[in-house]
């Protein structure tokens, strides 16, 4: 049975999710950009810290938000004195750590996507007097866009079962920072939470399944239009 602790477990976990791959996205795809169509010094350098979260343990990468958005450091105290906010111990936080983790998912899927666009298209329309703004608003993006929404249904599956780095940045905050991973993690250490496992477990499953396929739904789809082109 759903009570309103789960309920606001779930709907906490959905928002982070939601606004981390919301906030990433914009920042995801520029970097996917640069590393598909990009020629400049340090492209494997960028390449390879992109997808450093991907190989370094979670709580790695926790401890290094939490040394930059701490009240003394680079970021927190920049927050902190021009708009008096602290993202510690706060959702926004595990919404930060999420996207971090995220990331690496998000530009692999739609660096492929923007590679795999047909250049002779976009040259096609420069021929016929187009811009290269309108060149991308018109032919790159249009073909990459499934890639781009796979893979932002792939980042917030990935956001859904962050642990490592958002316990280690914010905590495990009851109703702030406790997504479902957390809210697990918590259960466990209860004598009698076996029950409380399962049902979040199950939540948890059936929420990065739905996630997964939807993606995977939309790769296909891509990949049947590209191969109708």
């Amino acid at each position: 049975m759903m009570t309103a602790e789960l309920w606001g477990i779930v709907w906490l976990s959905l928002k982070v999710g939601g606004v981390a791959v919301l906030g990433c996205l914009p920042v995801a795809f520029t970097l996917a950009w640069l590393l598909a169509r990009g020629r400049f010094p340090g492209k494997l350098l960028l390449d390879g810290l992109v997808h450093l979260p991907l190989v370094v343990p979670p709580v790695v990468t926790g401890w290094l938000l939490l040394l930059a958005f701490a009240p003394v450091g680079p970021i927190g105290s920049w927050l902190q004195d021009w708009f008096g906010v602290s993202v510690l111990f706060r959702w926004t936080g595990a919404a930060i750590a999420s996207a971090v983790m995220a990331l690496p998912l998000m530009v692999r899927a739609m660096r492929l996507s923007i590679e795999a666009v047909d250049r002779r298209l976009e040259q096609a329309a420069a021929t016929l007097g187009a811009g290269r703004w309108r060149v991308f608003a018109s032919v790159t993006l249009p073909l990459s866009l499934p890639g781009v929404l796979a893979g932002a249904v792939l980042g917030f599956a990935r956001a859904l079962g962050e642990f490592g780095a958002t316990i280690t940045f914010v905590s495990s905050v009851p109703g702030e920072t406790q997504t479902l991973p957390l809210a697990i993690y918590a259960a466990l250490q209860m004598p009698d939470g076996e029950a409380q496992v399962l049902r979040l477990a199950g939540i948890s499953v059936l929420l990065s399944l739905a996630a997964l396929l939807a993606s995977e739904l939309i790769a296909r789809r891509a990949g049947r239009g590209l191969h109708v082109l």
